[in-house]
């Protein structure tokens, strides 16, 4: 076969052929009469074997060297092969982000673009302070978009660079809740805790308090206790066992008894959350150290219940829980009835 119908049949240009010829890949094993190159069938054979090569990533050479060398083996090429792929594949990955990032936010000339760009490029800077600078420095008419900041909340370690990072994302475009939700179900518990974390400092943000509901689920108890305390001040009730098992463990509690006192205005969570603590108070794990916690936690509330609890803990064996229940029965009696919430004169 001459070279045009070669090229034909195979698909590969005849100016490729020719290149192929050169490299002495692939030499037509013929020619004619008026010196033209022919091909013979094992010659095409060779042709889409080369072919074949080249579509996993060999050049020129490895497929030169792997067709003339019997005893090469592909394993260690392969393994190479592999490795620079996803080395690409990563490459590449990183760059539709950012190109996704730049149509995100909208821009409306190639400064803004730039802005974003610089924004990106600080935010993978090795130092945390140029981090928190290129975040709080950021100027322009472009919004920086949601995802890309909740990208970098979620990866950020340094406490002063997520706390800007935070920040910026509550004041960004977009919907900041919705780019931090996949967040809040990753593998990693450090992603978790810190997607949580920023989620709870956008409380009238939609969908916050969906996502932190299911938090209190999670497995890790960090995840579970930044998910109340936010849903507490919010007077969702769904937070009341972990916050009271906060007071009980003593992690965080003077946060969670104050936000056992902010949902204790609605009557009925106040019964449920007296009902709570004052069984902790009976349970015969209940340690000095967990009563005198209880007992704080329950000045928080409404009540003449309380006082009637207090009371009691008052003439407990232990010395330091009855005096510090004798003093906030004081404290209470000393408040106005309004104070109180129980209506008395």
């Amino acid at each position: 076969m001459l070279i045009g119908e070669v090229a034909r049949r195979s698909g590969v240009s005849t100016r490729m052929l020719r290149h192929y010829d050169a490299l002495g890949l692939v030499r037509p094993t013929g020619r004619t009469v008026g010196g033209y190159r022919e091909y013979s069938a094992e010659d095409v054979r060779r042709i889409f074997h080369v072919e074949s090569l080249r579509s996993l990533g060999l050049s020129l050479k490895q497929i030169g060297h792997a067709l003339e060398d019997p005893a090469f083996t592909p394993s260690a090429l392969v393994g190479d092969l592999i490795r620079w792929t996803e080395d690409r594949l990563e490459r590449e990955q990183e760059l539709l982000e950012r190109l996704r990032a730049v149509e995100a936010s909208a821009p409306a000339d190639w400064q803004d673009v730039l802005r974003i760009v610089a924004l990106m490029q600080g935010l993978g800077s090795t130092s945390a302070a140029h981090r928190q600078q290129a975040v709080l420095a950021r100027q322009g008419s472009a919004p920086v978009p949601a995802e890309l900041l909740a990208g970098a909340v979620l990866t950020e370690s340094d406490p002063h660079v997520a706390g800007a990072l935070r920040w910026a994302l509550a004041r960004s475009d977009g919907d900041g809740v919705a780019a931090l939700a996949d967040g809040t179900r990753a593998r990693d518990v450090d992603v978790r805790r810190r997607a949580v974390s920023a989620i709870a400092g956008m409380p009238e943000a939609p969908g916050a308090a969906e996502v932190l509901t299911d938090a209190l689920e999670d497995p890790d108890a960090t995840v579970r206790r930044h998910a109340a305390l936010a849903l507490g001040r919010r007077g969702v009730t769904a937070a009341v066992p972990t916050l009271v098992g906060m007071v009980v463990e003593g992690s965080r509690d003077v946060e969670a008894a104050e936000a056992l006192g902010a949902l204790s205005r609605d009557p009925g969570c106040a019964d449920r959350i007296m009902s709570a603590l004052a069984g902790e108070l009976a349970a015969p794990t209940a340690d000095s150290a967990t009563r005198i916690r209880l007992a704080q936690a329950l000045v928080e509330l409404p009540g003449s219940t309380v006082r009637e609890v207090l009371r009691r803990l008052a003439r407990d064996d232990d010395p330091a829980v009855a005096l510090v229940a004798s003093v906030f029965v004081t404290v209470l009696d000393e408040r106005s009835p309004e104070d109180r919430g129980d209506g008395d004169s």
